[in-house]
């Protein structure tokens, strides 16, 4: 391992005090270069699935892990790669358009999102990250993975695909490969996709695979057995994501009052940065005109909406220049924003697994949430399977009458 000196790190701050049934990134034996990316970050202690999965991936064990987003996984899988990539430095020549590790993820979104934490965490390594998504300008990727020898590889699998059937990407130098979200890509009809793309790398004997997913029925299990060589299985249960830190309301209300208790909720002063679930694209636009039309800063995020129209809205949701996110379950799986202070669930889902990763886009990073249901006549018989998930009871209850107000 290089010594701390050689890297300049400085390391010397980084005190972290041992604490009883936790595990400290000091303790495993990172790369310096890695660990200051980490303690830059403020980050001490391992969430559980990191606990659970680091001690084996950095061994360089295959992890199969039921996880959702919120649970700390994109860095447990990071840490895995870069620390990986520092230890080994690869001898001789490398050409461009040969990665040594691949995410593979569901949705640009969650790319985006993975690449921005990657560059965090890995802003000391000196390794190089491109990302490839489908609706972005290819020449402009391209150009990024040919003007550099590139160490690390994100994309979704359509967009992959293309630079493979181009020549533009080879596969058989990858050492690591990660499915992130792997029961999404199988609901969205990825997964003839991600087969063509796992047969490029190498066999599962000499590459390492991690693979993620939120929820596992056959299909996922038998993929999972495929892909992977002797796997450790981790599971991080979703109840610990979704209830610590989200303080949970349903709202029993008819599908006309539901409008009506929204806007007087997002007229409150403490409905600061709101994130509103609809299960359509159709119901998602239609929202999204009627709240515009009630003068609210909002903006939407569907399928429908152009890659570069969504980059924007988020980033204008993130900084604040709107308060108010109407969004399908796709596109919401990538949001990460810190300081989201509600998610109303305008229907319920008809998914209990999407409720959890729903309320996860508040609560995070310590800060306390509030996530809104609303429970109507067409969709309340969805509840009782949404309790089963979570371990427990929903409290329902009538809207404030200060909500049922006239706006």
């Amino acid at each position: 391992m290089n010594s701390k000196a050689e890297h300049g790190v400085g390391l010397d701050d980084y005190q972290v005090p041992e604490k009883e049934g936790e595990t400290r990134f000091l303790d495993l034996d990172l790369e310096p270069a890695l660990l200051r990316g980490i303690a830059k970050l403020g980050f001490q202690y391992c969430s559980p699935i990191q606990a659970q999965v680091l001690p084996h991936t950095l061994e360089g064990n295959d992890a199969i892990g039921k996880a959702q987003t919120g649970t700390g996984k994109t860095a447990a899988f990071l840490i895995t790669i870069f620390n990986d990539l520092l230890c080994n430095p690869l001898e001789g020549e490398r050409f461009v358009g040969e990665p040594r590790a691949l995410v593979i993820a569901p949705t640009r979104e969650l790319v985006m999102q993975i690449a921005a934490d990657a560059k965090e965490l890995g802003r000391f390594t000196g390794l190089k990250i491109a990302t490839l998504i489908g609706g972005m300008d290819y020449q402009k990727q391209l150009n990024r993975l040919q003007n550099d020898i590139v160490d690390l590889v994100v994309a979704t699998p359509g967009r992959l695909i293309d630079f493979m059937g181009r020549r533009d990407i080879y596969l058989d130098r990858v050492e690591i490969l990660v499915l992130d979200e792997a029961d999404r890509m199988l609901d969205m009809g990825f997964i003839p996709q991600v087969k063509r793309i796992v047969r490029a790398t190498p066999q599962k004997s000499h590459r390492q695979t991690l693979l993620f997913s939120a929820t596992f029925d056959q299909d996922i299990i038998n993929l999972s057995q495929q892909w992977t060589y002797e796997p450790v299985h981790v599971e991080i249960e979703p109840e610990h994501v979704a209830t610590d830190s989200v303080d949970q309301r349903v709202y029993m209300c008819s599908a006309d009052e539901r409008y009506r208790v929204i806007i007087n909720l997002l007229n409150t002063p403490e409905a600061a940065s709101v994130i509103v679930f609809a299960n359509r694209r159709d119901q998602v636009r239609r929202l999204f005109e009627r709240l515009k039309k009630a003068g609210l800063p909002c903006g939407v995020l569907s399928g429908e909406v152009p890659q570069n129209k969504r980059t924007r809205t988020l980033d204008d949701f993130k900084r604040g220049k709107i308060k108010v996110l109407v969004a399908t379950d796709v596109a919401g799986r990538g949001i990460h924003v810190e300081g989201v202070s509600h998610v109303i669930n305008y229907n319920l889902p008809e998914d209990p697994e999407d409720y959890v990763h729903r309320i996860g886009r508040t609560g995070r990073a310590g800060a306390t949430g509030v996530s809104i249901s609303f429970a109507s006549e067409d969709d309340a018989f969805l509840l009782p399977d949404i309790e089963q998930l979570l371990g427990h009871k929903l409290d329902c209850e009538h809207p404030p009458e200060a909500l049922l107000a006239r706006y």
